[in-house]
Protein backbone atom coordinates (compact mmCIF):
# COMPACT_ATOMS: atom_id res chain seq x y z
CA UNK A 1 0.00 0.00 0.00
CA UNK A 2 1.78 3.18 -1.00
CA UNK A 3 2.27 5.93 1.78
CA UNK A 4 0.56 9.49 1.03
CA UNK A 5 2.88 11.90 1.10
CA UNK A 6 1.81 15.65 2.92
CA UNK A 7 1.87 17.66 -0.08
CA UNK A 8 -0.20 15.08 -1.79
CA UNK A 9 -2.61 15.37 1.74
CA UNK A 10 -2.50 19.11 1.34
CA UNK A 11 -4.13 19.04 -2.18
CA UNK A 12 -6.64 16.79 -1.29
CA UNK A 13 -7.88 19.71 1.17
CA UNK A 14 -7.51 22.26 -1.50
CA UNK A 15 -9.72 20.10 -3.82
CA UNK A 16 -11.98 19.65 -0.77
CA UNK A 17 -12.77 24.01 -1.02
CA UNK A 18 -11.99 24.14 2.28
CA UNK A 19 -11.25 27.42 3.68
CA UNK A 20 -8.13 28.74 5.54
CA UNK A 21 -9.18 31.52 7.26
CA UNK A 22 -12.23 30.00 9.07
CA UNK A 23 -12.25 27.59 12.18
CA UNK A 24 -11.91 23.89 11.60
CA UNK A 25 -12.81 21.44 13.95
CA UNK A 26 -11.40 18.10 12.59
CA UNK A 27 -12.31 14.77 14.10
CA UNK A 28 -10.26 11.97 12.27
CA UNK A 29 -9.66 8.07 11.96
CA UNK A 30 -5.95 7.42 10.97
CA UNK A 31 -6.57 4.28 10.11
CA UNK A 32 -9.25 4.88 7.41
CA UNK A 33 -6.99 7.70 6.31
CA UNK A 34 -3.64 5.43 5.54
CA UNK A 35 -0.40 5.14 5.64
CA UNK A 36 0.88 8.82 5.74
CA UNK A 37 4.21 10.70 5.74
CA UNK A 38 4.93 11.34 9.19
CA UNK A 39 2.51 9.09 10.34
CA UNK A 40 -0.12 10.80 13.22
CA UNK A 41 2.56 13.70 13.55
CA UNK A 42 2.53 14.10 9.84
CA UNK A 43 -1.05 14.45 9.43
CA UNK A 44 -1.42 16.83 12.09
CA UNK A 45 1.23 19.20 10.61
CA UNK A 46 -0.84 19.03 7.39
CA UNK A 47 -3.86 20.06 9.56
CA UNK A 48 -2.11 22.65 10.97
CA UNK A 49 -0.15 24.03 8.02
CA UNK A 50 -3.54 24.02 5.74
CA UNK A 51 -5.89 25.91 8.15
CA UNK A 52 -3.58 28.17 10.10
CA UNK A 53 -2.37 29.52 6.31
CA UNK A 54 -4.82 32.41 6.45
CA UNK A 55 -5.31 33.95 9.69
CA UNK A 56 -7.42 30.58 10.09
CA UNK A 57 -7.64 28.31 13.57
CA UNK A 58 -7.25 24.75 13.60
CA UNK A 59 -9.61 22.78 16.61
CA UNK A 60 -8.86 19.18 17.57
CA UNK A 61 -11.19 17.69 20.67
CA UNK A 62 -9.37 16.49 23.15
CA UNK A 63 -12.25 15.25 25.32
CA UNK A 64 -11.87 13.03 28.62
CA UNK A 65 -15.03 11.98 29.33
CA UNK A 66 -13.86 8.83 30.21
CA UNK A 67 -12.32 9.91 33.55
CA UNK A 68 -15.54 10.49 35.25
CA UNK A 69 -15.24 7.15 36.14
CA UNK A 70 -12.86 7.19 38.56
CA UNK A 71 -12.12 10.83 40.62
CA UNK A 72 -9.39 9.63 42.26
CA UNK A 73 -7.37 11.17 39.58
CA UNK A 74 -8.20 14.81 37.47
CA UNK A 75 -10.86 14.44 34.84
CA UNK A 76 -8.72 16.39 32.57
CA UNK A 77 -5.31 17.25 33.02
CA UNK A 78 -3.78 19.85 30.62
CA UNK A 79 -0.29 18.04 30.16
CA UNK A 80 -1.37 14.55 29.87
CA UNK A 81 -1.71 13.09 25.78
CA UNK A 82 -3.92 10.87 27.24
CA UNK A 83 -7.81 11.42 25.68
CA UNK A 84 -10.60 9.06 25.22
CA UNK A 85 -10.93 9.85 21.77
CA UNK A 86 -7.80 8.50 19.81
CA UNK A 87 -3.87 8.95 18.44
CA UNK A 88 -4.91 12.38 16.68
CA UNK A 89 -6.13 13.72 19.26
CA UNK A 90 -3.88 12.44 21.88
CA UNK A 91 -1.00 14.15 19.52
CA UNK A 92 -2.53 17.42 20.13
CA UNK A 93 -3.59 17.36 23.55
CA UNK A 94 0.57 17.98 23.99
CA UNK A 95 1.67 19.55 21.41
CA UNK A 96 3.19 22.70 21.60
CA UNK A 97 2.28 24.60 19.00
CA UNK A 98 -1.32 24.13 20.34
CA UNK A 99 -3.06 25.37 23.17
CA UNK A 100 -5.26 23.13 24.96
CA UNK A 101 -9.08 25.00 26.53
CA UNK A 102 -9.42 24.32 30.10
CA UNK A 103 -12.83 22.08 29.73
CA UNK A 104 -13.02 18.77 32.30
CA UNK A 105 -14.44 16.79 29.77
CA UNK A 106 -15.24 18.05 26.58
CA UNK A 107 -11.34 20.34 25.85
CA UNK A 108 -10.09 21.09 22.58
CA UNK A 109 -6.60 21.91 21.30
CA UNK A 110 -6.30 25.27 18.90
CA UNK A 111 -3.66 26.11 16.79
CA UNK A 112 -3.42 29.54 14.77
CA UNK A 113 -0.48 30.56 12.70
CA UNK A 114 2.49 32.38 14.48
CA UNK A 115 0.98 35.78 13.74
CA UNK A 116 -2.42 34.45 15.23
CA UNK A 117 -1.90 37.40 17.85
CA UNK A 118 -3.96 35.46 20.07
CA UNK A 119 -6.83 34.37 18.16
CA UNK A 120 -6.42 30.84 19.64
CA UNK A 121 -6.03 32.26 23.28
CA UNK A 122 -9.45 34.42 23.09
CA UNK A 123 -11.32 31.18 21.74
CA UNK A 124 -10.32 28.74 24.41
CA UNK A 125 -10.98 30.99 27.26
CA UNK A 126 -14.85 30.08 26.66
CA UNK A 127 -14.69 26.85 28.28
CA UNK A 128 -12.66 28.03 31.49
CA UNK A 129 -16.07 27.44 33.45
CA UNK A 130 -18.59 25.57 31.41
CA UNK A 131 -21.79 24.14 33.02
CA UNK A 132 -22.37 21.09 30.49
CA UNK A 133 -20.53 18.91 28.13
CA UNK A 134 -20.46 20.90 25.27
CA UNK A 135 -21.36 24.20 27.15
CA UNK A 136 -22.86 26.65 23.86
CA UNK A 137 -21.44 29.06 26.25
CA UNK A 138 -18.00 27.49 25.59
CA UNK A 139 -15.85 27.01 22.02
CA UNK A 140 -18.56 24.38 20.22
CA UNK A 141 -20.71 27.54 20.72
CA UNK A 142 -17.97 29.63 19.07
CA UNK A 143 -17.82 27.51 16.45
CA UNK A 144 -20.75 28.17 15.62
CA UNK A 145 -20.93 31.93 16.25
CA UNK A 146 -18.08 32.64 13.86
CA UNK A 147 -19.33 30.67 11.46
CA UNK A 148 -16.91 27.38 11.23
CA UNK A 149 -16.68 24.26 9.61
CA UNK A 150 -16.54 20.22 10.92
CA UNK A 151 -14.40 18.89 8.84
CA UNK A 152 -15.06 14.58 9.43
CA UNK A 153 -11.89 12.90 7.98
CA UNK A 154 -12.68 8.37 8.05
CA UNK A 155 -15.65 9.21 10.35
CA UNK A 156 -19.00 10.01 10.15
CA UNK A 157 -22.14 12.07 12.64
CA UNK A 158 -21.59 9.66 15.48
CA UNK A 159 -18.36 11.66 16.25
CA UNK A 160 -19.74 14.61 15.59
CA UNK A 161 -19.55 16.34 18.71
CA UNK A 162 -21.01 19.76 17.52
CA UNK A 163 -24.61 18.51 17.15
CA UNK A 164 -24.36 17.55 21.50
CA UNK A 165 -24.27 21.49 21.17
CA UNK A 166 -26.72 22.06 18.90
CA UNK A 167 -29.25 19.43 20.76
CA UNK A 168 -28.20 21.73 24.48
CA UNK A 169 -29.11 25.11 22.39
CA UNK A 170 -32.53 23.67 21.28
CA UNK A 171 -33.27 22.34 25.01
CA UNK A 172 -34.06 18.98 23.95
CA UNK A 173 -34.62 17.19 26.93
CA UNK A 174 -32.97 13.74 28.19
CA UNK A 175 -29.23 14.64 27.13
CA UNK A 176 -27.65 16.13 30.25
CA UNK A 177 -27.46 14.59 34.51
CA UNK A 178 -29.80 16.31 35.83
CA UNK A 179 -27.70 17.60 38.28
CA UNK A 180 -23.69 18.52 37.94
CA UNK A 181 -21.11 15.85 38.55
CA UNK A 182 -17.77 16.34 40.17
CA UNK A 183 -15.21 16.86 37.83
CA UNK A 184 -11.58 18.51 37.86
CA UNK A 185 -9.16 20.17 35.87
CA UNK A 186 -5.16 20.13 36.84
CA UNK A 187 -3.10 22.30 35.21
CA UNK A 188 0.40 22.42 34.39
CA UNK A 189 1.66 24.01 37.50
CA UNK A 190 -0.18 21.64 39.56
CA UNK A 191 -3.00 23.42 40.73
CA UNK A 192 -6.81 21.73 40.76
CA UNK A 193 -10.01 23.50 39.42
CA UNK A 194 -13.08 22.27 40.84
CA UNK A 195 -15.32 22.18 37.25
CA UNK A 196 -18.90 20.54 38.27
CA UNK A 197 -20.91 20.31 35.01
CA UNK A 198 -23.62 18.29 33.41
CA UNK A 199 -22.43 15.47 31.95
CA UNK A 200 -24.03 14.36 28.78
CA UNK A 201 -27.09 11.53 29.97
CA UNK A 202 -29.99 9.73 27.78
CA UNK A 203 -32.68 7.76 30.22
CA UNK A 204 -33.25 4.82 27.92
CA UNK A 205 -30.55 5.25 25.25
CA UNK A 206 -27.79 4.03 25.88
CA UNK A 207 -25.81 6.47 23.18
CA UNK A 208 -27.53 9.49 21.60
CA UNK A 209 -24.28 10.06 19.06
CA UNK A 210 -24.75 7.09 17.65
CA UNK A 211 -27.69 7.90 15.88
CA UNK A 212 -25.94 11.21 14.82
CA UNK A 213 -25.97 9.86 11.42
CA UNK A 214 -29.26 9.43 10.93
CA UNK A 215 -29.54 13.36 9.91
CA UNK A 216 -27.07 13.49 7.66
CA UNK A 217 -29.71 12.72 4.52
CA UNK A 218 -31.33 15.90 5.74
CA UNK A 219 -27.90 17.90 5.38
CA UNK A 220 -27.39 16.81 2.05
CA UNK A 221 -30.75 17.81 1.39
CA UNK A 222 -29.55 21.54 2.68
CA UNK A 223 -26.54 21.52 0.73
CA UNK A 224 -24.56 21.60 4.26
CA UNK A 225 -22.16 18.72 3.33
CA UNK A 226 -19.24 19.14 1.21
CA UNK A 227 -17.23 15.79 0.10
CA UNK A 228 -13.85 14.81 -0.67
CA UNK A 229 -10.69 12.58 -0.29
CA UNK A 230 -8.35 13.11 2.54
CA UNK A 231 -6.06 9.77 1.93
CA UNK A 232 -7.65 6.97 1.12
CA UNK A 233 -10.71 8.18 3.57
CA UNK A 234 -14.20 10.35 3.01
CA UNK A 235 -13.86 13.76 3.53
CA UNK A 236 -16.98 15.49 5.12
CA UNK A 237 -16.92 19.27 5.07
CA UNK A 238 -19.95 20.69 7.23
CA UNK A 239 -21.26 23.77 7.71
CA UNK A 240 -21.58 24.44 11.32
CA UNK A 241 -24.33 27.08 10.70
CA UNK A 242 -26.20 25.40 8.54
CA UNK A 243 -26.02 21.97 10.93
CA UNK A 244 -28.00 24.32 13.16
CA UNK A 245 -29.93 25.56 11.53
CA UNK A 246 -31.27 22.17 9.68
CA UNK A 247 -31.47 20.26 13.52
CA UNK A 248 -33.47 23.37 14.61
CA UNK A 249 -36.24 22.86 11.75
CA UNK A 250 -36.45 18.79 12.51
CA UNK A 251 -36.69 19.39 15.84
CA UNK A 252 -39.84 22.37 15.58
CA UNK A 253 -41.60 20.03 12.33
CA UNK A 254 -41.15 17.00 14.83
CA UNK A 255 -42.78 18.84 18.33
CA UNK A 256 -39.67 17.95 20.30
CA UNK A 257 -40.49 14.33 19.13
CA UNK A 258 -37.42 12.28 20.85
CA UNK A 259 -35.68 11.07 17.27
CA UNK A 260 -32.65 9.19 18.44
CA UNK A 261 -33.76 6.61 20.65
CA UNK A 262 -33.53 4.43 17.65
CA UNK A 263 -31.68 3.98 13.95
CA UNK A 264 -34.71 4.48 12.01
CA UNK A 265 -34.54 6.90 9.09
CA UNK A 266 -35.91 10.35 9.68
CA UNK A 267 -39.33 11.09 8.21
CA UNK A 268 -38.45 13.30 4.86
CA UNK A 269 -41.27 15.43 6.29
CA UNK A 270 -39.16 16.94 8.74
CA UNK A 271 -36.76 18.43 6.83
CA UNK A 272 -38.21 18.41 2.68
Amino acid sequence: MSMFTQEELYKQLEALGAPQGSVIHVHTSLREIGPAEGRGEGILDVLRCYFTADGGLLTVPTHTWKNLADLSKPTMEVTSPETSIGTLPNLAAVHPAGLRSLHPTHSMAVFDSEEGEGRAAAFVRHDDAPVSSTDPAGCYGRLLEEGGQILLLGVTHNRNTFMHCIEEILDVPNRLSPEPVAATVKLPDGEILERPIRHHRAEGIQDVSANFPKYEPAFRKHGVIREGRFGRATAKLCDARGIAKVMQMIYERSEGKELLADDKPLDPRYYS
